[in-house]
């Protein structure tokens, strides 16, 4: 049976997340579950969660944190209110406070503080566009300088301002303790500007011994710059392009997008890029000339997942989104050609690494219909899939975990796997778990690699066989 080899991520919100919902994004090629933090509630995110557990133990779940981000704050208004090019308008401090027409309020106490006179304020990714005229200690006085509605919560950003923010708010703090408590799989983050932004987050996780991965959020100039040691804290990067294409001049982020992907590709970090994929989805039920190219672009720059937000979130037309952007990635996986060779240096498992390269060059020339590993650790697929394969690459898990893990890894589908202890056993029961699910046949040719059984050695050996 075909199956897409790019992952998909999809936002879902407790407002609309109920069992049948999930079952529709799951069946559809979500491989992925997003939580957004900044939107969502210790009570809301665990609703999201027990349901989607009830659909699969399968799906990988992601929290996002809200990070060192600025918001309004709420407002009694759910639609906003609509403000015209030229009109005047306040900002305070006043984290506490609601937002009304007069006066925005945001959820940074030093807003007011740190912003300078003639700054520009982009509010919701820069759908409203303020400058600051004067201030004082108390207020900003801000023109609109374009049309349009402001609603509470959505972002602001002062591109090429510092803003006094800790990387972690309490509520961040709650919620990724709640993450390892809920045995999330994934925090994804938010606008991680260098190393010490992820260091806080780990040091919570080694305190509770948890196996949650952090994905970096890459949404300003200052994480771009500090990409590399970044990536030595993180166990993947989300290119989140709504801030960052505040943040930063937008004819810059197509090759910003594509440098990026480079960088995580040659660390072999899992990749994710985000925001506004299918935007237009959100309204109709079919998708821009120029959408359908972005997908397919990044897929061909070899992203491993993209990700759908407003789309599945709160948009009219959710499961069509999911179809589309899953039919996107079939089509253009057709055109991927399998990289002859790929830098193997700051790999920790060099001879695992090595086999993996060997068994993806070998289906090439042989009728492989698919690549068989276990693992522990889920290090050997990600080796496989940077080598990009004609062929899909299962993973015989020997944790819950792992499995999840690798649902943001590209073309790698996990099973749940008893340790056998022996070559033999391994063998014939990934063959009899993969033809009872539809996946293989007899008189297929299959590749493995494999070696840890009973221990987290990683890959030793591989070989070729004809299911009898």
């Amino acid at each position: 049976m075909e199956q897409k080899k790019t992952k998909i991520i999809c936002t879902i919100s407790d407002i609309n997340c109920d069992v049948g919902f999930i079952r529709d994004l799951y069946h559809n090629g979500m491989n992925v579950a997003r939580i957004n933090s900044a939107h969502a509630t210790v009570e809301g995110a665990q609703k999201v969660v027990d349901n989607i557990r009830a659909v699969s133990d399968k799906i990988g779940i992601l929290v996002d944190t809200k990070g060192p981000e600025v918001r309004l704050t709420s407002m009694e208004s759910a639609v906003g209110f609509v403000v015209k090019e030229g009109d005047r308008i306040q900002i305070k401090d006043g984290p506490d406070k609601s937002c009304c027409s007069k006066v925005l309020y945001t959820t940074c106490p030093f807003f007011v503080n740190d912003v300078p006179a003639g700054s520009s304020i982009l509010i919701d990714d820069g759908g409203v566009e303020l400058t600051v005229l004067e201030k004082n200690d108390e207020m900003l006085m801000c023109e609109v300088r374009n049309s349009g509605v402001i609603k509470g919560k959505k972002s602001v950003n002062v591109p090429g301002v510092h803003i006094s923010l800790p990387a972690l708010t309490e509520k961040d703090k709650t919620f990724v303790r709640w993450a390892i408590e809920a045995d999330i799989d994934f925090i994804a983050h938010s606008f991680v500007r260098n190393k010490e932004d992820l260091l806080e987050i780990q040091s919570i996780l080694d305190e509770h011994k948890s196996h949650l991965k952090i994905i970096s959020k890459i949404e300003n100039q200052q994480g771009i710059d500090n990409i590399d040691e970044i990536l030595s804290h993180c166990y993947g990067v989300m290119i989140a392009r709504g801030d960052l294409g505040v943040e930063i001049a937008a004819e810059k982020i197509p090759l910003i997008q594509k440098k990026l992907i480079q960088k995580c590709r040659s660390r072999k970090k899992p990749v994710i890029v985000a925001t506004q994929m299918l935007h237009s989805m959100i309204e109709n039920p079919r998708p821009t000339r120029a959408e359908v190219s972005d997908v397919a672009n990044a897929i061909l720059q070899s992203t491993d997942a993209i990700m759908l937000s407003g789309e599945t979130a709160s948009g009219k037309y959710p499961i069509e989104a999911v179809r589309t952007m899953c039919s996107i990635a079939m089509e253009t996986e057709e055109s991927i050609s399998t990289p002859p060779d790929l830098d193997l240096v700051n790999v920790t498992k060099p001879i695992a690494a090595v086999l993996a390269r060997s068994l993806v060059a070998a289906t090439l020339k042989l009728p492989v219909k698919a690549i068989i590993f276990d693992t522990w650790t889920g290090r050997t697929g990600r080796y496989l899939a940077e080598f990009r394969p004609k062929v899909p690459i299962y993973a015989m898990c020997y944790n819950g975990y792992t499995m999840r893990e690798l649902a943001l890894t590209y073309d790698v589908y996990g099973y749940p796997f008893e340790v056998t202890g022996t070559k033999e056993g391994f063998v014939s029961n990934s063959l009899k778990i993969l033809m009872d699910d539809g996946k293989l046949s007899k008189g297929d040719l299959v590749g493995f690699i494999g070696g840890s059984f009973n221990d987290e050695l990683g890959a030793t050996y591989m070989e070729f066989k004809y299911i009898q």
